[in-house]
């Protein structure tokens, strides 16, 4: 039997990168998903893929009542509720003054208020089950990254609500975990501008990016049982890029002041 056999998840941001990765590792341990995305031909045709025990729904994980209506339609199809994923988020860009207010809400409600809603709804149904939330942050909301502020601003408050939700629930059973990935192969980090992907590259010990599927073995592992007796934990997955003090690469250094001597 899959490790995941009977559970009930619902995975958002599931149409493209982390969480279609998520979603389709959690579906192929065992689990029924619930595929939420703003893009439904997205999420329709990952079902389709998928198969049994898959479920689309189209929402706007920004809008309160939306989001009801799927953990209530989840709950319903599956019968309650093991695992949530708070996936969907998007990027922002600007220094204080930079900003316009309406980005600020904007990448707010997408990356933070969605997981509030969420996981409001979720909770009671998670309760009854002893099940595990699993919040998709950054290394943006570890660090600061330069005009990158509501995206940081953001994630950071994430990092505050996951570890505030994971010491309020312990006791009733429900574990509350984050995963912060670096720089991921995805439709977001595609849409970059040239050369920047190569920055990013250069700066992560590994010398590579991430993958989709490196990210989603990390959240499944801490949705599952083997992560039992793990809460309020911030798992990096991110090449070693936050095990580096921010200084000059002093081997690189040197091996090139050799090669010119």
């Amino acid at each position: 039997m899959s490790e995941l056999q009977g559970k009930r998840a619902i995975v958002t941001g599931a149409g493209s990168g982390i969480g279609m990765a998520t979603a389709r590792l959690l579906h192929s341990r065992g689990a029924c998903v619930m595929l939420v995305d703003l893009n439904l031909d997205a999420v329709n045709g990952l079902a389709q893929d998928l198969g049994s025990d898959a479920v689309p729904h189209a929402s706007n994980v920004s809008d309160l009542a939306q989001v009801e209506a799927f953990v209530t339609r989840a709950v319903e199809l599956f019968g309650g509720l093991d695992i949530l994923v708070n996936n969907a988020g998007i990027g922002g860009f600007g220094r204080v003054a930079d900003i316009d207010p309406q980005h600020w809400r904007k990448v707010m409600a997408v990356d933070l208020d969605s997981v509030f809603f969420a996981s409001r709804s979720a909770m009671p149904h998670l309760v009854k089950s002893r099940g595990s939330v699993v919040n998709t942050v950054s290394l943006s909301g570890v660090n600061a990254d330069y005009g990158l502020t509501p995206y940081n601003t953001a994630k950071a408050g994430l990092i505050g609500l996951s570890k505030s939700m994971a010491i309020d629930y312990a006791r009733e059973g429900v574990r509350v975990n984050m995963v912060s990935p670096g720089y991921t192969l995805t439709a977001m980090t595609a849409a970059m501008a040239q050369g920047l992907p190569e920055e990013y590259v250069a700066r992560i010990p590994m010398n590579r990016a991430g993958a989709p599927e490196e990210m989603a073995e990390a959240i499944v592992f801490l949705a599952s049982d083997r992560a039992s007796f793990i809460t309020g934990h911030n798992l990096i997955v991110d090449g070693g890029i936050n095990a580096h003090n921010g200084q000059p690469n002093l081997l690189a250094y040197f091996a090139a002041y050799e090669q010119k001597q």
